[in-house]
C-alpha cells in the first residue's frame, strides 16, 4: 500500500502517467531535438528557448565543467565542489574556493538540478542555470572560482585548446566570435541538465516493480517517511525529493523555502549571519532562516548535512527533526531551535524507537543511485583521454 501511495504522489507531481515511460538511450542530436536519457517516471526537463539541447553542446559543457582553466589561478573547476562520486557535492561542511576562502554554505548536489525552479540554498531570484554559472565564476563574496570580469582572460585561455576549437565550432559555428561567455555558460547549463538521478534501489522497487530491490527494513522506513507526524514528504516531495519541481509542460510552481529550527539565536537575527536564509534577499522578517529543501536523492553520500554542514550524520539529522528543532546548549549559537518564531509549522517533532530510526535511515539509503555516481557520460573527459 505504501508503494502505491508513494507512486501516486510522484505521479501527481509529474502530472502525466505517460511520463512513466523510459525515454530511451541518448543519441546524437538531429536538428532541434535531443534524445534525453531519462529514468522511468521522469518528465522531460524544461529547457530555455534560447539554449536548446544538443549532444555536442552537452559534450562541450562537460569539458568545461571539469576544466581548471575556469578558475582564476587554475586550481579548481566546477567539479572541485561538485564531485560525481559524492552525487556532485564535495563532502565538506562548507565549500572552499580557489583562493582558500571558506564559503558560508555547503555545495548543493547537482543531481536533478534540471528540475529545480530555484538553484541555490537561499536566493529565490536565481532560476536559470545559465545565470547561476556566473556566480561561482565571478563572485567575490566569497571568492569561488575567482575569475576576473568580464571573462576575457578566460576566453583567451580556452581559444588555443584543440578540444575547444573543435567543440565550439561544432556547437556554435565556424566563427571566431563563437568563443563568448554567453556560449560558455549555455554549454555548462546543458551538461548540468543531464545530471539526472533516478536509478536507485528505490526506483527499481517502485517503477521497476522489483520487490527485492529494497529490504523489509527500508519498506518500513518508507511507511514512516510518508506517515504523520513525520510527514517528511511534505518538504521532500515528488520524484526529486526536494519540493517544487519544474519541467516541460508544467505550470511553473513557486519555489519553497523552510525554517527548520536549526538555530534560534537571541535578538532579531535568529540565524547566524551570513546564513540568514532568503531574508538576505527579501529582508522580510518572516523569511529569517528559510532555506531551500535539498534533494534527498543520494543523501547517504552527500553529508555533512544542512545548509552549513553543521550536522554530521543522518542519525543526527533524524534527531534534529524528532526534536522539532535543534537545541544548542553552549557557545555563540546557543538557543532552542524548537522555539524559533519563524520555524515552519511542519516541524513539530515526533517520537521514534531505535528500530524505527534504523528503518527510516535504511529507506533514505535506498535513494543512492550508484549508476549516477559512476556514469562514464558524466565523468571527467580530460582523464579519459
Amino acid at each position: 500500500m505504501t508503494r502505491l501511495i508513494a507512486s501516486f504522489v510522484v505521479a501527481l507531481t509529474i502530472g502525466s502517467l505517460a511520463n512513466f515511460l523510459d525515454q530511451g538511450p541518448r543519441t546524437r542530436d538531429q536538428g532541434p531535438t535531443f534524445a534525453w536519457r531519462l529514468p522511468l517516471g521522469f518528465p522531460t526537463p524544461r529547457v530555455p528557448d534560447d539554449n536548446p539541447m544538443t549532444l555536442e553542446k552537452v559534450t562541450l559543457g562537460r569539458y568545461l565543467f571539469y576544466d581548471t582553466r575556469l578558475s582564476g589561478n587554475g586550481s579548481q573547476s566546477c567539479a572541485t565542489c561538485h564531485e560525481q562520486a559524492r552525487a556532485f557535492t564535495d563532502g565538506r561542511a562548507k565549500a572552499v574556493g580557489s583562493t582558500g576562502e571558506q564559503h558560508p554554505r555547503s555545495s548543493m548536489s547537482l543531481a536533478n538540478v534540471a528540475y529545480s525552479p530555484v538553484l541555490t540554498w537561499a536566493n529565490p531570484t536565481i532560476t536559470r542555470l545559465e545565470d547561476q554559472a556566473l556566480v561561482p565564476m565571478f563572485g567575490d563574496h566569497p571568492v569561488e572560482l575567482g575569475l576576473a570580469k568580464p571573462g576575457d582572460e578566460l576566453i583567451r585561455r580556452l581559444k588555443p585548446v584543440p578540444q575547444y576549437q573543435r567543440l565550439f565550432r561544432e556547437v556554435y559555428g565556424d566563427n571566431a566570435a563563437s568563443f563568448t561567455m554567453e556560449n560558455l555558460t549555455r554549454a555548462l547549463a546543458a551538461f548540468e541538465r543531464t545530471i539526472i538521478s533516478g536509478r536507485s534501489p528505490y526506483d527499481r522497487y517502485h517503477y521497476g516493480r522489483q520487490d527485492d530491490a529494497i529490504s523489509p527494513s527500508a519498506r518500513r522506513g518508507e511507511q514512516l517517511f510518508f506517515s504523520a507526524p513525520l510527514s517528511c514528504f511534505r518538504c521532500h516531495s515528488g520524484f526529486t525529493f526536494s519540493g517544487a519541481t519544474d519541467f516541460e509542460g508544467r505550470r511553473v510552481r513557486e519555489a519553497e523555502f523552510h525554517n527548520t529550527g536549526l538555530y534560534n539565536l537571541a535578538g532579531p537575527l535568529t540565524y547566524p549571519p551570513p546564513n540568514t536564509g532568503i531574508f538576505d534577499v527579501t529582508t522580510k522578517p518572516e523569511d529569517m532562516g528559510k532555506f531551500k529543501a535539498p534533494t534527498l536523492r543520494n543523501i547517504a553520500v552527500t553529508g555533512p548535512y544542512m545548509h552549513d554542514g553543521s550536522i554530521a550524520t543522518l542519525e543526527e539529522v533524524v534527531d534534529h527533526y524528532a526534536a522539532g528543532g535543534r537545541t544548542i546548549a553552549d557557545g555563540p549559537y546557543r538557543g532552542v531551535g524548537h522555539d524559533n518564531p519563524n520555524k515552519s509549522p511542519l516541524i513539530q517533532g515526533f517520537s521514534l524507537t531505535s528500530d524505527q530510526k534504523s528503518d527510516l535511515i535504511a529507506y533514505l539509503k535506498t535513494l543512492t543511485d550508484e549508476e549516477l555516481l559512476h556514469d562514464p557520460d558524466l565523468a571527467n573527459p580530460w582523464e579519459a583521454r
